[in-house]
């Protein structure tokens, strides 16, 4: 059925139509204001005559409201969600780019000490994938040069799931010492170990959810873990400690965050928001040398920076550095 509106009828006429329709065949027409009060009435009176349905259906069609009509339209709150959709941070490009030159000598610790170093490169791939995970656990709270010796010691011994599970605690807190947290770690690097053989074939998950749900293996690790033992990237991964200050601070000096951030899990989370997927690979390791380089915790060198005349924080009276993590 053709609406008013597909008809060529305005809205006027279709009432005036419905009104002298309604009236019946010997209905006189309207004349004046005198005859204007009587046909009120008797429209009125017509009208509660109406059947409960045909009313319940009026009802519900007063009640329907614009599709395309968004709440909030007429404040603009509509336009503002489409502009945060889109939300970028100023010169970003140029500064990754200045970045990136900055670290074209790829000489900073974590180029040869990160924990994507650490493993044994001729050992099985299912073996290289655990120690890769063992490096992880172990640079939790702990500098990239300590962790790279406690894998060299764990290595001169053959670091498999079996030979980890046939080591006595003590014999392994000594190996593993002075890591941050050693104590806790022996136990984790126990069970987990133990979950790996009986569960996995002495492989590791290929799975974030999977991995987490290891003991003393948290998401950022995670994420680590399956982009450097499985060439999976699944998200910004930093490895903790060091590399989670260095991502957590420059991010915030940089103003890639749309506020400050007050933890490196609440950076990574808002990093991922506007940064291409493609890049995620690339800019924890990008980030972790800078910072052991050149944007410092403590004085960094806003001086031999390229970014020093784009950086938010270079620019101010001192470099703004977010609050610790907790």
């Amino acid at each position: 059925m053709c609406s008013p509106r597909d008809s060529g009828l305005s809205l006027a006429a279709v009432r005036m139509m419905t009104r002298s329709r309604s009236g019946g065949p010997g209905a006189a027409p309207r004349r004046g204001g005198e005859e204007a009060a009587p046909l009120q009435r008797r429209e009125a009176a017509a009208e509660g005559k109406k059947s409960p349905s045909l009313a319940k259906h009026q009802r519900k069609t007063q009640k329907l409201k614009v599709a395309y009509e968004a709440p909030g339209h007429e404040k603009g709150e509509s336009h503002k969600a489409l502009e945060a959709l889109g939300w970028e941070p100023r010169d970003w490009r140029q500064q990754l780019e200045n970045i990136r030159t900055m670290r074209s000598g790829k000489d900073a610790p974590v180029d040869w000490l990160g924990v994507e170093h650490c493993h044994d490169p001729s050992a099985p791939p299912k073996v290289q994938r655990y120690q890769v995970l063992l490096s992880l656990m172990l640079s939790s709270q702990t500098k990239d040069q300590v962790t790279a010796g406690a894998m060299q010691r764990l290595r001169a011994r053959g670091l498999t799931v079996d030979s980890i599970l046939q080591t006595d605690d003590a014999t392994l807190g000594s190996l593993i010492y002075p890591v941050g947290f050693w104590r806790s770690k022996v136990k984790y690097i126990k069970q987990t170990s133990a979950i790996l053989q009986q569960r996995y074939g002495g492989d590791i998950p290929a799975s974030v959810a999977e991995l987490v749900a290891l003991p003393g293996v948290g998401p950022k690790m995670a994420h680590l873990a399956m982009a450097v033992a499985w060439g999976i990237v699944s998200g910004i991964a930093p490895p903790p400690p060091a590399v989670d200050t260095h991502v957590h601070r420059i991010a915030n000096r940089l103003r890639w965050t749309r506020t400050m951030t007050t933890s490196p899990e609440k950076t990574r989370a808002a990093l991922e928001e506007w940064l291409p997927r493609e890049l995620w690979g690339e800019i924890n390791g990008l980030l972790v040398g800078f910072g052991q380089q050149t944007c410092l915790p403590v004085r960094p060198r806003c001086g031999a920076c390229l970014n020093r005349s784009l950086c938010p924080a270079a620019r101010s009276p001192e470099p703004l550095t977010p609050a610790p993590a907790p």
